[in-house]
């Protein structure tokens, strides 16, 4: 587990250089090597968008976007966790960050070393929610596709898919589950941790963008099968 964490790719987004460079410091410190770093909110989500990170690490006041806008819109692709860093203290503005779907939230001025170890702890709970054991490396086969737990890799005739966090969660409980019907809560209550409401949509195009990477033909899938009125089924002919 411990190294398959080290491994992480680590945004980390602050318009006072200083502080970048002190936290890509301490990070390497603890054997982080993946830390990419900006100085501003457009180039965090560029990064984003490019690297698909599994921690992001956003202060609030930045030049261009704020921290919270962010935080937003790394929000509706990803749950990868979020903390917040920020001179800004008030209980209401951690209310805020919390609310939007930050997983920490961390006042400046603060510990390098309690960061890294905050960091540690986000990233641990995130492996977790995939169920990875640290001496299992099987994967999971099923037709085309092999799945492996440890390295969070989907394969589809032996060629790696780019699946973003959510993308890979939904496949991953649909291979689990292959030929069951899995409904449209089922996928936020027990995949995404999360109530329904709201979510139509969401699923739908999380749905839509499985299909365009896993499916030969996305406008004709016969992998992941709509059921009208019920959800969806990820089907294997056996």
């Amino acid at each position: 587990m411990e190294s398959l964490i080290r491994q992480s790719k680590i945004l980390v987004v602050d318009d006072e250089v200083e502080i970048l460079n002190l936290i890509k410091m301490a990070l390497n410190k603890e054997g982080f090597t993946n830390i990419y770093i900006a100085d501003n909110g457009t180039k965090g989500l560029e990064i984003f968008e490019r690297e698909n990170p599994d921690l992001a690490i956003l202060d609030i006041m930045l030049p261009d976007i704020e921290g919270y806008d962010i935080c937003k819109k790394i929000r509706q692709t990803s749950d990868i966790p979020v903390l917040f860093l920020s001179a800004k203290g008030e209980e209401l503005d951690k209310l805020v960050g919390l609310s939007l779907g930050a997983d920490d939230y961390i006042t400046k001025p603060f510990s390098l070393k309690e960061l890294a170890l905050r960091v540690k702890i986000q990233l641990r709970r995130s492996k977790k929610q995939f169920n990875i054991e640290e001496n299992s490396n099987e994967a999971i086969k099923v037709g085309p596709f092999e799945v492996n737990d440890q390295t969070l890799e989907v394969k589809k005739n032996g060629e790696l898919l780019e699946l973003k966090p959510k993308e890979l969660k939904m496949f991953i409980y649909m291979v689990k589950h292959k030929n069951q019907i899995i409904s449209k809560e089922k996928f936020c209550d027990e995949v995404w941790g999360d109530d329904f409401i709201g979510y139509d949509n969401t699923i739908m195009v999380h749905i839509r963008r499985l299909r365009e990477k896993i499916e030969d033909n996305p406008s004709k899938p016969k992998y992941i099968l709509n059921v009208k009125g019920l959800g969806y089924k990820f089907v294997i002919k056996e």
